[in-house]
């Protein structure tokens, strides 16, 4: 059985997913968790510091199913190219739920660092990904970083791949 904390960022995901951080209560997900309140507190102070935790649960998950999804691929470019099939593939598993940093993002105040220095470390970190993947090339990598993001967004926007597989050509193109 999973622990009280568990449940707790469990039920986040899900209800962030679909309702949204904002219209996402303390109340609803003590609830639905079935935690006590007390519970809650113990493990987080406040709406925001669950966000955070859900927010660094989320990347650590994130990267490791792109890991493992690029784990065959053995040359830096195939696995470049084959991050946009892994979009795909998360599209498909989570039904175009988008970014849940951009989501996030979207929905909290710029003032709100605590929160924001999160959102910023996980792109700092995929950009990165994409720096090393192409021997330090800033250019060549910030441009499929961005095409990359873009893709994300798109297919979320309009519950579609296809601009992520026009993405995949462009990039394809790009690093011959």
């Amino acid at each position: 059985m999973k622990s009280p904390r568990e449940r707790i960022v469990e039920i986040t995901f899900e209800l962030f997913a679909k309702q949204g951080y904002n219209s996402t209560g303390i109340n609803q997900i003590i609830s639905e968790a079935e935690v006590a309140k007390a519970s809650f507190y113990q493990y987080f102070k406040s709406k925001e510091d669950l966000c955070v935790e859900f927010l660094k649960v989320r990347h650590e998950y994130w990267f490791s199913e792109l890991n493992s999804f690029l784990s065959k691929e053995k040359d830096p470019r195939s696995k470049t190219i084959q991050a946009f099939d892994f979009l795909v593939y998360m599209n498909k598993k989570e039904n175009f739920r988008g970014c849940s940093f951009l989501n996030i993002l979207s929905e909290i105040p710029m003032d709100n660092v605590k929160i924001l220095s999160v959102i910023q470390s996980h792109k700092a970190d995929l950009r990165n990904f994409f720096l090393e993947l192409l021997n330090n090339d800033d250019e060549l990598s910030d441009h499929v970083y961005m095409l990359f993001e873009s893709s994300i967004i798109e297919s979320q926007l309009f519950k579609s791949n296809e601009l992520i597989e026009k993405s995949k050509k462009i990039v394809t193109n790009l690093i011959q």
